[in-house]
């Protein structure tokens, strides 16, 4: 029986030394070069339409032209109201225009340009544009990951994190990784929440399909990887208990 406590304490120094290295399978986005640091402003952090993106797109058209169509047509009209997918060359396809490419584009732009079009075929149109698959990714250490869905263009990090269930007593609350989406890629960031002073209202908004990842703590990767590598001999142990009390009672 010594033995094999002495096999298990070997392989506990093993596990500490693998947890002092300063790579860990546990953590994730321990690498940045193949991600694009950026220095958000405010006008960065303005959501740009991406493929595979689903928009709601509501007409709405001059009352005067609706009346010389006998009624049929109304004041706002949902083009569709499934909300219609941007495709992965980043089009949409509408009534009246045909093809109008909107990836790379604001709600802002996406109806302005698409308004411009409609003034071709319409009396005085407006048109409004809305992102429908708006949520944000939580994940690492908080009480809650998963999905946030959002009903407005922005969130603050601190609702993100509120939404979650607030931040676990591992979590690495200095460097809070935010992953966004780009047309070509993706960018990412970090946020300091101990220091309030490097903290910008730019820096702490997200937008729509942003993913906030929490890093753990250095005790939280021993902890895990640790276990990683007893856990075979923690059950080994529990196997052969009961034979070695029974060889003990015997003696």
């Amino acid at each position: 029986m010594i033995y094999y406590l002495k096999l298990i304490l070997f392989f506990i120094v093993v596990a500490v030394i693998s947890g002092c290295t300063d790579r860990s399978n546990y953590e994730l986005v321990q690498t940045h070069h193949t991600i694009e640091e950026q220095k958000v402003t405010a006008a960065s952090i303005e959501y740009k339409i991406l493929p595979q993106d689903r928009l709601k797109v509501i007409l709405y058209k001059d009352p005067g032209q609706i009346s010389a169509e006998n009624g049929s047509g109304k004041l706002g009209e949902d083009i569709n109201p499934d909300g219609i997918l941007v495709n992965a060359a980043g089009y949409i396809k509408l009534p009246l225009i045909g093809k109008v490419k909107v990836a790379g584009l604001t709600q802002t732009e996406a109806s302005d340009k698409i308004e411009a079009l409609y003034k071709k075929e319409l009396t005085n149109p407006s048109v409004y544009v809305e992102i429908m698959n708006k949520r944000i990714y939580v994940l690492g250490e908080v009480y809650k990951q998963g999905v946030i869905r959002i009903d407005k263009e922005k969130m603050t990090l601190f609702e993100a994190i509120a939404f979650s269930g607030g931040l676990t007593d591992a979590a690495v609350r200095n460097s809070i990784v935010i992953i966004s989406p780009k047309e070509n890629g993706m960018r990412m960031r970090k946020v300091d929440l101990t220091n309030f002073d490097a903290m910008n209202y730019a820096s702490l908004m997200l937008r729509p399909n942003d993913i906030v990842y929490v890093k753990p703590d250095k005790w939280k990767k021993f902890r895990v990887e640790s276990d990683n590598y007893t856990s075979p001999f923690k059950t080994f142990t529990a196997i052969a208990s009961p034979f070695v009390t029974l060889k003990y009672l015997s003696e």
